[in-house]
């Protein structure tokens, strides 16, 4: 007897939930392990695409600057301009070619990582550079090196103006562990991918997909949202306390 759309809904989620569950948590490490970790990485080579030329005579500091930059480039604009999928494939095969190589979750881990890195690079250093200049000439006229430059003025500025951007990475990361099923890891598309072939009920199984996806995007997006405005409010105070002693 044909259960009807709810009914094939309601059976799949019932014989499938703790697959569901286990693919969720999977998805969930993946994006918050490679994101983490790319952020990190994306910091780093903002700081280093934004830094000032060295511009003292020693030529081994000048050249490994250089080669830093181009290295850096060269890999931004390969992880911006190839399909993470792709990029999956090659890691996970690639290494495997080579050795041992990465587990399926860990080669979903470094992919989501170096994909991250890429984009989050590229913001940091949009986010630096949107600073007035003055500042780090201020800084710099104090006496404070590049470092304590960057670490008590400008990073904590930029920090605010890339918050969203951050957001949105983490949440896009979220949806785009499902192109890694490709590789292998248990995430929640390859378990949706498996309950849909048993049952030959595509159409419910990845609506019990697309629920499980919206309601944890849904989740992060109110979380955030609660930490943005806190910070933004701190911001505010600090400005009030600021044009209060300048007054």
């Amino acid at each position: 007897m044909d259960k009807g759309f709810a009914g094939w809904v309601i059976y799949i989620w019932n014989e499938y939930w703790p697959f569901f569950l286990k693919g969720t948590i999977v998805t969930l490490e993946v994006a918050i392990l490679g994101t983490i970790l790319g952020f990190l990485l994306g910091f780093l080579i903002g700081i280093l695409q934004s830094a000032p030329i060295v511009k003292n005579d020693n030529v081994f500091k000048k050249t490994v600057f250089r080669l830093l930059l181009l290295l850096s480039r060269i890999y931004v604009e390969i992880f911006r301009s190839t399909p993470m999928m792709v990029q999956g494939m090659v890691i996970f095969y690639g290494l495997k070619s080579f050795g041992p190589g990465l587990s399926s979750f860990w080669a979903a881990v470094l992919v989501t990582m170096l994909n991250t890195g890429a984009y989050m690079s590229e913001t940091v250093r949009g986010g630096i550079i949107s600073i007035d200049y003055g500042q780090q000439e201020g800084a710099k006229a104090l006496g404070m090196s590049h470092v304590a430059t960057m670490y008590s003025v400008i990073l904590p500025q930029a920090f605010r103006n890339i918050i969203p951007e951050m957001v949105n990475m983490y949440l896009t990361n979220l949806k785009m562990t499902s192109v890694l099923n490709v590789i292998n890891v248990a995430e929640l598309y390859f378990v949706t991918k498996t309950a849909a072939g048993t049952y030959y009920r595509y159409f419910e199984a990845y609506i019990i997909c697309g629920l499980i996806y919206f309601v944890l995007c849904t989740l992060f997006t109110r979380v955030f949202s609660v930490l943005e405005k806190k910070l933004d409010g701190k911001k505010n105070y600090e400005l009030a306390v600021e044009y209060m002693e300048a007054e």
